[in-house]
């Protein structure tokens, strides 16, 4: 276990995860990713796939490239997580909801779908990935 490669760690998620949500990401899986029912869930399936492939690219790299002496089960645990908290954080709904639960609600309408609700997503993801690196450092 590598404590010291954390910060290499989450650096390294949270730039592909930009990277997966804002150039991979097609303009289809963000407009629908959202909806209810199969559309919805095709198209976010579609977006968690490539945007854990690049985490998936940019860990691998990493591990090789500094030896930061991850495991392939510490890998696979924080893309897992990273994945399947992706996957919650797009429905939208949940966000929402816990902005509603926690007084957020005028700031997460501030400024439409790209103010507060975007930073609130944005602030979901960064939580789980330091969960995510965590995982990677410690197993």
């Amino acid at each position: 276990m590598n404590r010291a490669a954390f910060p290499a760690v989450y650096a390294l998620l949270r730039a592909s995860a930009d990277v997966a949500d804002h150039w991979i990401q097609t303009d289809h899986q963000a407009r629908h990713k959202a909806e209810p029912g199969r559309t919805g869930h095709r198209a976010l399936a579609g977006h968690v796939a490539t945007y854990v492939a690049a985490q998936a690219a940019a860990l691998t790299a990493g591990n090789r490239l500094l030896g930061l002496g991850l495991s392939g089960r510490g890998m696979a645990a924080a893309l897992a997580v990273s994945g399947a908290t992706h996957y919650l954080i797009d429905r939208r709904w949940p966000v929402r909801k816990l902005a509603e639960s926690t007084g957020k609600t005028r700031f997460y309408e501030l400024g439409g779908p790209l103010g507060g609700a975007y930073c609130l997503d944005q602030a979901a993801h960064h939580a789980a990935e330091a969960v995510a690196a965590v995982l990677a450092v410690r197993i």
